[in-house]
């Protein structure tokens, strides 16, 4: 494997756009929906493949905004993937700094840990594939999620969960079989358990590569596969408008601290 030392930029914005940094735990998690449309919304994604090797900045200087992407790894095991010290270590300076920051799935999930919250293993299975989420009161007049409709269809791939939120944490959506699907934290942290940033072929290649651990939690991976290219527009339009709504608040910010 090629060992990466320099960030990856990736995105259509000019050098002198707002930069978000992105922490991507694995080659199959990248930005995806999420990315696509931060880009187009005119911020610079600077992409750190911490898998590879590629460093994490000591602070978030010189950044606008904090994306931390999904993997596979529990955010707990540092032996396994070196670098989530210093991810812990960036979003609790996020959260104090009111640097926006955007966690999902596994980053949804070190938000949590990193800021006294707990994570635990689901005993009744991973849940994946298209799940339904209800709006919780607090999410009227949140400013990246508040035009979520209720039953707004979701990409789920996860077999850790938040269980315990921070303190002072506001839950803002939830689902049946997952009470924590998106909280808040502060004025600029949002975590979210699903996947906001995967199409039909990401999750694809997930269950591609997860197939004995789906047959052994007896999961169809064809349907499951199936129920999130049936849902894609849906899930394009829903999670295109929050993924902007967040640059928004980037973009706000950047004006406002001149990053």
């Amino acid at each position: 494997m090629t060992v990466t030392t320099e960030p990856s930029r990736t995105g259509t914005a000019g050098d002198g756009a707002p930069a978000v940094l992105v922490v991507q735990h694995e080659e199959d998690a990248g930005p995806g929906l999420v990315g696509e449309r931060l880009a187009r919304a005119g911020l610079r994604l600077d992409v750190r493949r911490a898998w590879e090797g590629a460093p994490l900045p000591e602070t978030l200087g010189g950044h606008a905004g904090l994306l931390v992407l999904g993997g596979s790894v529990n955010c707990e095991e540092d032996g396994a993937a070196p670098w989530l010290p210093r991810v812990r270590a960036l979003v609790r300076e996020a959260v104090a700094r009111e640097v926006p920051l955007l966690g999902i799935c596994l980053g949804g999930q070190l938000v949590a840990h990193a800021l006294g919250g707990a994570v635990a293993r689901r005993t009744r299975g991973p849940e994946v594939g298209v799940v339904p989420l209800r709006r919780l009161p607090a999410a009227a007049g949140d400013p990246v999620l508040g035009g979520v409709p209720e039953g707004a269809p979701a990409a789920q791939w996860h077999w850790d969960e938040v269980d315990r939120l921070p303190a002072g944490a506001v839950p803002l959506l939830g689902g049946d079989d997952c009470p924590y699907q998106a909280f808040r934290v502060g004025s600029a942290c949002w975590a979210v358990q699903f996947h906001p940033e995967a199409d039909g072929d990401t999750v694809a290649g997930w269950a591609a590569g997860d197939a004995e651990a789906l047959r052994t939690a007896g999961v169809d991976a064809g349907a499951t596969v199936a129920s999130v290219r049936r849902a894609e527009p849906e899930l394009r339009a829903v999670w295109g408008a929050v993924s902007e709504a967040w640059g928004a608040v980037v973009r706000a910010h950047a004006g406002a601290r001149g990053v």
